[in-house]
Formats: structure tokens, C-alpha cells, sequence
């Protein structure tokens, strides 16, 4: 275990640029797992994941295109439907770029450094799971709830005339797929998406810097607040544009970051552990390479197809004499019944 906790502490002090001129052969070789030594392999074990994952990204089109639940929209919910159509402050097409991108960007970085296949696939691997199981399970809520987005009146209603039917019900005569979007509130689909990647990067990055190395730095915390903020002003940004209720940018924020949490820690220790700077799997080939299986010595194999060989002689000899010995006695039974009859 120490010279493991050793090995581990040389291979992510290299993350920062350090270098131990005399940290020996093996504490390299054990560093050194590259997509061209290790990517098949991983790519076969995970080959699983990554068909799953592509089962995911279909059923999220599918939910996509889904139509939501219309809710009863009457008259006297207006006041809180009725706020100005505004443009996205943080557009649709920039969410992929900084939830999922930029957390790549940063694995890449690491493994320039590292040269660790199992860190580069694992934290890849968890972040598209993080992001798509959230997306799933956000449009699948989205479309269940309809609940109506803030703006929704003006999306209903675009020359500000509104109509209701005798129940009550508003009778919209806007474009189709903007009231298909105005039941689409609950929850913030900007906010989860951010939370899920930016939070999955802000486990990855405390693990990576030893946050919880009880070494009293302090100032680590600020290297993982960072994407937490940037996730938060997301969500702030969607209740300032009236497009999300408060509650659907909190359910939002919470979805994204209790699932990512879950996907990080399929891969990796939590970051409050002493290993928590590298992922399961390559403490697995540590432990390994500190254990190796025994090697089959054929000289040994050999020697034991003989003694079985001679064994087998044995019992067949032993049988053989067991067969003679029991027609010797039958014989001398015979003899003496003969005997006693005359």
C-alpha cells in the first residue's frame, strides 16, 4: 500500500508540471497507459457503455420531438404567464460547447500531462452519461408536467388578444412550435444540462488538486467553485429572461448535480479519498502489477502429466493384481469344497 499511495502521488504531482528526475522506471511505466497501448482493450470492455449510450441519445430525439402535456391555462393565471418574450441570454447551441466541450478540453489536458487512457475514457465516459441521463430524464419531465414558461401569454397570444373557450381554456393562435416550447418550464432544461457537466468537471478537478488533503489550501476550493458559478449564473440567467419559474432552474440545478455525482463516482473515489486524484481502474492495474499471477513453469507441468501418467499404472497394476488375487482365492475355495465332497 505505500509504495502504491507513492506511485499515485508521483503521477499526479506531474499533472501541475513537476518532474521527479529520479522517480525510477517502474513509476513511469506504471504512469504511461496510452490510447495506443490500452484504447482497444478499454474500448472492448466498455463496449457495452457506449451501445447503451447511443440508445440514449435516440430516446432523448424521441422525447425531443414529443409533444407535451397541454395544461389548462385560464384566464386568472395570466398575471404570472403574461412576462416579456425575450431572446435567450445564453443560447441553446452554447450549452454543449461549456458542459461538454470545455470539461473535455480539460481531460485532454490531463492526460497531455498524464498519459493515462483509463482517466481520459472514464471521465469522457461519465460526462456523456452525466449529460444525456440528465437530458432523458429532463425532457421526460418536461413533457409529462407542461407546465407553462413565464412568457407564456405572449407565446399564446403574439398580437396580445387573448381568447378562451367555455371551460375556460385559452385558445392559442400563435406558431405551433413556440406554445410547444411555452409548456416546456418545469424544469430548466439550461440549468440541469449545466450542472451536469460543469458539476461532473468540478468533482473531476477537486480529485484531481487533492482538495481534501487536509492540507489547509484553501484556495483550491476556488478552482472547483468555479464551474459551480458558471452553472448558477446559467440558471439565474433563465429566470431573468422569463423564460423559467424560480423552482424550474432549483429542480434543474439539483437533477444535474446529484446525477453527475452518480456518474462520477462509477468511475472515480470520491474526492475526499487519498486516491481520489485517479480512477478505479488504474489502481486496478496497480494492483495488479504489484501482484502478478505466477507463471506456469512448464518443466512443472510436465513433471506432474508424468506422476498422473504413473499413477494411472499404478491403479491398473493394482487391479490387475486384485483380479488375480480374487481368482487365486476363488480357486483354493473351489479345491477345498472338491476336497471336503470326496
Amino acid at each position: 500500500m505505500p509504495s502504491r499511495n507513492v506511485v499515485g502521488s508521483l503521477c499526479c504531482f506531474k499533472i501541475f508540471g513537476a518532474a521527479f528526475q529520479n522517480s525510477g522506471m517502474r513509476e513511469g511505466q506504471l504512469c504511461s497507459h496510452t490510447l495506443r497501448s490500452h484504447g482497444v482493450a478499454i474500448a472492448r470492455i466498455h463496449m457495452h457503455d457506449w451501445l447503451i449510450f447511443l440508445l440514449l441519445m435516440m430516446i432523448e430525439v424521441i422525447l425531443y420531438l414529443t409533444h407535451p402535456f397541454y395544461r389548462y391555462v385560464g384566464k386568472d393565471m395570466m398575471s404570472d404567464l403574461k412576462y416579456p418574450f425575450k431572446d435567450n441570454t445564453v443560447p441553446v447551441w452554447a450549452v454543449p460547447l461549456y458542459a461538454m466541450l470545455l470539461p473535455i478540453a480539460v481531460f485532454l489536458f490531463v492526460y497531455w500531462r498524464r498519459r493515462d487512457i483509463y482517466d481520459l475514457h472514464h471521465a469522457i465516459l461519465g460526462l456523456f452519461y452525466s449529460v444525456l441521463i440528465t437530458a432523458v430524464i429532463t425532457d421526460a419531465i418536461k413533457n409529462a408536467v407542461g407546465r407553462p414558461r413565464p412568457n407564456f401569454f405572449w407565446r399564446c397570444f403574439p398580437d396580445g388578444k387573448d381568447v378562451y373557450d367555455q371551460l375556460g381554456n385559452v385558445i392559442c393562435h400563435g406558431d405551433v412550435n413556440v406554445i410547444k416550447e411555452g409548456h416546456k418550464s418545469f424544469p430548466s432544461g439550461h440549468t440541469s444540462w449545466s450542472f451536469a457537466g460543469l458539476g461532473f468537471l468540478s468533482l473531476y478537478l477537486s480529485g484531481k488538486i487533492q482538495v481534501f488533503d487536509q492540507g489547509g489550501h484553501i484556495a483550491k476550493l476556488c478552482i472547483v467553485f468555479l464551474p459551480l458559478l458558471f452553472a448558477s449564473l446559467v440558471g439565474v440567467s433563465r429566470v431573468d429572461d422569463y423564460w423559467h419559474h424560480w423552482q424550474d432552474v432549483f429542480a434543474g440545478g439539483l437533477l444535474g448535480l446529484v446525477v453527475s455525482t452518480f456518474c462520477y463516482l462509477q468511475f472515480f473515489p470520491p474526492p475526499y479519498h487519498s486516491q481520489g486524484w485517479g480512477p478505479y481502474a488504474y489502481f486496478r492495474v496497480l494492483e495488479t502489477l504489484a501482484n502478478p499471477p505466477q507463471p506456469t513453469n512448464a518443466m512443472n507441468v510436465v513433471q506432474n502429466e508424468q506422476d498422473v501418467e504413473r499413477q494411472e499404472v499404478d491403479d491398473r497394476n493394482n487391479d490387475r493384481f486384485l483380479g488375480l488375487s480374487i481368482d487365486a482365492n476363488s480357486r483354493s475355495t473351489m479345491q477345498e469344497t472338491t476336497t471336503e465332497g470326496k
